[in-house]
């Protein structure tokens, strides 16, 4: 699946940051507590630094905060993303 024609999709933690605790109106710490992890943890995911893992996505859903995949998707597309459009070292066809 190529995203060469998708505009650059946003860090999924943005989504979160700003569709699930901004509308819920809830800290970060906050957060963090009711999904089981540091604050540090989650506020490098809300701002970028780090990706959302399996792990979180499945804490996401079971704390109501939309589906597991749902996530992931969103993960998966920002990270392919950002690899079709840094630098990559030039590759050769497997077979000839």
């Amino acid at each position: 699946m190529s995203t060469t024609g998708m505009h650059n999709p946003p860090h999924p933690g943005e989504m979160l940051r700003e569709d699930v605790l901004g509308a819920l109106g809830i800290s970060v710490a906050e957060t963090a507590r009711r999904l089981g992890m540091s604050r540090v943890a989650l506020s490098r995911v809300l701002h970028g630094h780090a990706a959302i893992s399996p792990a979180l996505a499945v804490r996401l859903e079971r704390a109501g905060a939309g589906t597991a995949r749902h996530w992931l998707a969103m993960q998966t597309a920002y990270d392919l993303w950002q690899a079709e459009h840094s630098e990559q070292p030039e590759v050769r066809q497997l077979a000839s």
